[in-house]
This record gives structure tokens, C-alpha cells and sequence, in this order.
């Protein structure tokens, strides 16, 4: 059986990595002659990549909310950077589905012959699977995420009850400011000073006649 020999190259962060094809764009046909759990196989390998891009998306906004939310101590802004988080979390976690899903496929069905299905039974033997930091970054990275979310739900929580708190403190200090029934006017004097109420008929502290 002949056997397509991948390329392997050293990455940045000294990793032993090569290249996936995703056919983008497919200018040579070259998706036409695959299978169905192929092309199945390949889909979910396009989406995997494209939920994390959006999901990085969705964590650069969240950045920013987040930021204007605690300089002006707002809990709409802070709810926006909670949201945001959460849907980076299950962006996050769709596309490590969708990875396992592409890692059975590759395993479990026949998508090519670079893959485990078609390999000769003595690489099958003597082969070995292990995930490495990457992996782990990754699942650490949607409970992050989730954690992120729950921790600015509760702040949003507590500013929330915190303002509502301020405004029912402020209200005390509120007094109510009645407009007078008459006005007095004096040619060349100035007016006599006003005191607050209540006033009685005939008492010594006001209201004066003149």
C-alpha cells in the first residue's frame, strides 16, 4: 500500500506540527472525489477554526466592556462583559466538540489515507496518541471563560445593589420645596429674611407685617 508521507516541521514553541489542508478556496475541484465522512470529516475541522476566530472576537470585545464598565462602575457594561464572556465559553466549547469530532472521524472512519484507518497495521502497532499542552490550554480556556462570566454576572449583582443602595440614602436628604402664596415687594429696602415653617397667627418669630 502506498503511503503519503506527511511534512513535518519544528514550530515557535519547539513542537513537532504539519499542515491541514481545509481546501480554502477549492480552486482544482480537489474536495470532488471525497467521501461523505470525508467531507463530513472536513467541514467540521472549517468549523472548528471558525468558532474559535469567533470566539476571539467575542473576548477582544468583552475586553473592552469590561474596561469601561469598571472605570465607570456601570453594571449595564459590566452585564455586556459577562454576556460576552458566556458566549465565548460556548463558542470555546462547540469547537473543542467539533475537534473531538474530527479526531473520531479520523480514527474511527475511512477520510484518507494519511489517517489512522488506512495506515499498515505495523504503524498501527507501534504508534501512540497523547494530548500535549495545547490541548489542555484549550479546555482550560472554556472554564475560564465560564468562570470569567459568573464572577462579572455577580459583580454586576453587587453594583446593581450598590447604586439602588446610594439613590435610597440620597432620597433622605431630598427636601421638598413649597412655593410661597405671596410675594412681598419693597421700593428701596431689601426683603426680610425668610425662615422655614410652620408660622402660628401671633407668634414672635414670624411672619412679620410691615
Amino acid at each position: 500500500m502506498d503511503t503519503q508521507f506527511l511534512e513535518i516541521y519544528l514550530s515557535p514553541v519547539e513542537t513537532h506540527c504539519s499542515n491541514v489542508d481545509y481546501f480554502i478556496p477549492d480552486e482544482n475541484n480537489e474536495t470532488r472525489g471525497l467521501s461523505d465522512d470525508a467531507m463530513n470529516r472536513l467541514h467540521m475541522a472549517r468549523s472548528t477554526v471558525a468558532l474559535f476566530m469567533v470566539g476571539f472576537f467575542s473576548l477582544f470585545i468583552a475586553f473592552w466592556t469590561g474596561v469601561v464598565g469598571c472605570w465607570k462602575r456601570s453594571p449595564g457594561n459590566i452585564t455586556a462583559t459577562a454576556i460576552l464572556m458566556l458566549v465565548t465559553c460556548l463558542l470555546s466549547a462547540g469547537a473543542m466538540a467539533l475537534w473531538h469530532g474530527v479526531e473520531f472521524y479520523e480514527k474511527e472512519k475511512v477520510v484518507g489515507e494519511e489517517y489512522y484507518q488506512q495506515w499498515p497495521n505495523v504503524l498501527k502497532d507501534n504508534s501512540s496518541v497523547w494530548y500535549d499542552w495545547s490541548y489542555i490550554l484549550a479546555w482550560l480556556s472554556v472554564g475560564v471563560s465560564f468562570g470569567s462570566s459568573v464572577i462579572f454576572f455577580s459583580a454586576a449583582v453587587c453594583l446593581s445593589k450598590e447604586k439602588r443602595r446610594e439613590q435610597q440614602n440620597n432620597v433622605q436628604y431630598i427636601m421638598p420645596v413649597y412655593p410661597q402664596k405671596q410675594q412681598y415687594a419693597y421700593a428701596g429696602y431689601p426683603p426680610p429674611q425668610a425662615y422655614p415653617g410652620p408660622y402660628y397667627h401671633g407668634s414672635q418669630y414670624g411672619p412679620y407685617n410691615y
